[in-house]
């Protein structure tokens, strides 16, 4: 059998849903560290970036610049889910809620000065950090 024949039987359709589990285990994991430890965990924006890299390997996608943008794009909307969800909790454990509802009813503006407040600048480098790390393991 040569290689095109096993090429194209591949399966290339799954690297959407190993991406959305991606998507949805990331932040849980990242929010669930960050009120563990009562810190930010800035760093694990690089660990995100380097499981949406497996998760898209993983689901069969190639290299190229999908890939590269996809992972981009989903260490920056993992962080600020899980610094929303972080900020959220913290401010709604204080009034009674459970995370899911305090991050309901905070608003984006109440959102962004606590992500604000409570990042600093080692957070954003970490970030940073992340999205250059992902974009070069996912090239």
């Amino acid at each position: 059998m040569s290689s095109n024949a096993a090429r194209a039987r591949t399966v290339t359709w799954l690297w959407p849903f190993m991406l959305l589990l991606g998507l949805v285990v990331a932040p849980l994991a990242w929010m669930l560290l960050a009120l563990m430890t009562g810190r930010q965990v800035g760093w694990m924006a690089v660990l995100t970036a380097m499981e949406l890299v497996f998760m898209l390997r993983l689901g069969t996608l190639g290299p190229g610049r999908l890939r590269v943008a996809l992972v981009v794009a989903g260490t920056l909307l993992v962080a600020a889910v899980a610094n929303w969800a972080i900020a959220s909790a913290w401010m709604g454990g204080s009034m009674g809620l459970n995370p899911w509802d305090a991050s309901l009813r905070m608003g984006p503006h109440l959102a962004w000065t606590l992500i604000n407040l409570a990042n600093g600048a080692m957070e954003w480098l970490w970030l940073a950090i992340g999205v250059a790390v992902g974009a070069w393991l996912a090239r």
